[in-house]
């Protein structure tokens, strides 16, 4: 939160709640940040407490366990949690995303206990859509569910998913029995994770080892047809319209970190000397730091102007997807570049190694940098001109 200039889209009631959340993120979050990178185990009593002082998903209205503060709200706790912790801020992210989803398509008898537990940080909600065939071809899926009575039966799996192994439930996407092929026939349900049939693995993964990734895997898997979520068949265009959301959070989420980092990398090069004068005097130092001002300031007004658009239900998906693209990439050079400053000191296991670590994941999940570029140009030149 850098309150040394105005910005236009954040009121003073959304600075104080920025501050509240900082309070807390440098007090309660900050401190444990190497040891859950080590003992890759995420906090859930951390998660109870965010969800007692309203940190977890805000946005959402009252009547679905929310307190109706909007997505500029979400936008400010993201990203100061992520400054203290990226894998602690993924409570935030999954579960504004989920929150999203179960609160416009899940009946209000499913929604409603799940997003009570959500918004009190009792329960992790995860999303199910990559599988090991493709990634980006993200609605040509091979997860079959068929109807069987009053329940739809699972079988197949699902692969590089978030918090696949500490999950509570999880949205899956499934190929239905509704006519249709590519993302027509593709049907969403919100799946409890301790429902026979259902088991998991984790990775070891490069970064983010706090929420972790891993696979799901479903051997006839019998879900409630109650817990379908949208109308059958049309799930993918559905539940992914919320994807506008979650890119905007993840562009402030991975911004954060690289604030944090450059904050440390100012203070470092002012005070370290060398030929008798601070490092911050030699142009080869605080010339490519203020480039990274420059643009870790341009690309965080584009998010929140993403949310701040959003929140009056105009139109943003074209610079949802700027943000995903640019926002990962620019912050994960940002790091690289405080590493670099600090020299052997950084290179050694600690907070700006792991930072480097957490960061490069973005680039790769939920959604590339290609399939963004891709969305940008069909929202300016359409479909037709930008087929796939």
């Amino acid at each position: 939160m850098n309150e040394a200039a105005p910005n236009p889209y954040l009121d003073e009631q959304l600075l104080e709640l920025a501050r509240h959340a900082r309070r807390f993120a440098s007090e309660r979050i900050a401190p444990g940040f190497r040891e859950r990178d080590a003992t890759r185990v995420l906090d859930r009593a951390l998660m109870l407490e965010m969800g007692r002082l309203g940190l977890i998903a805000p946005e959402l209205a009252q009547e679905s366990a929310g307190m109706g503060l909007g997505c500029m709200a979400a936008g400010v706790i993201h990203e100061e949690i992520a400054r203290a912790d990226l894998s602690m801020s993924y409570v935030n992210l999954l579960a504004s995303l989920n929150g999203q989803i179960l609160s416009q398509h899940a009946s209000p008898a499913v929604a409603r206990p799940w997003l009570e537990r959500l918004t009190r940080g009792e329960a992790l909600l995860a999303i199910a859509l990559t599988e090991p065939r493709g990634g980006s071809d993200a609605a040509n899926l091979r997860l079959r569910m068929q109807r069987v009575g009053d329940a739809y039966l699972l079988n197949g799996e699902k692969t590089s998913i978030s918090a696949a192994d500490q999950a509570d439930a999880t949205v899956v996407f499934a190929r239905s029995g509704a006519a249709g092929s590519g993302a027509r026939g593709v049907s969403a349900l919100l799946v409890p994770m301790d429902l026979a049939g259902v088991t998991r693995t984790r990775f070891d993964c490069h970064g983010q080892r706090a929420i972790g990734r891993g696979s799901i895997f479903f051997d006839n898997v019998s879900v409630p047809a109650s817990h379908l979520l949208g109308a059958e068949g049309e799930g993918f265009v559905q539940v992914m319209q919320g994807f506008d959301f979650s890119r905007a959070l993840i562009g402030l989420q991975v911004l954060a970190v690289a604030r944090v980092a450059l904050e440390e990398t100012w203070s470092h090069v002012s005070g370290r000397e060398a030929f008798g004068k601070p490092l911050a005097a030699f142009q080869g130092v605080s010339h490519p730091l203020a480039e990274c001002e420059t643009q870790l300031e341009a690309a965080r007004l584009l998010c929140l102007q993403t949310l701040w658009l959003k929140d009056r239900g105009l139109p943003h998906t074209a610079q949802a997807a700027m943000c995903k693209w640019w926002a990962p990439k620019l912050a994960y050079d940002t790091v690289h570049q405080c590493l670099l400053m600090h020299g052997h000191s950084a290179y050694d296991r600690g907070p700006m190694e792991q930072r480097l670590r957490d960061l490069l994941g973005f680039q790769i999940g939920d959604g590339t940098a290609q399939i963004m570029k891709t969305i940008i140009a069909r929202e300016y030149a359409g479909r037709e001109a930008v087929p796939s």
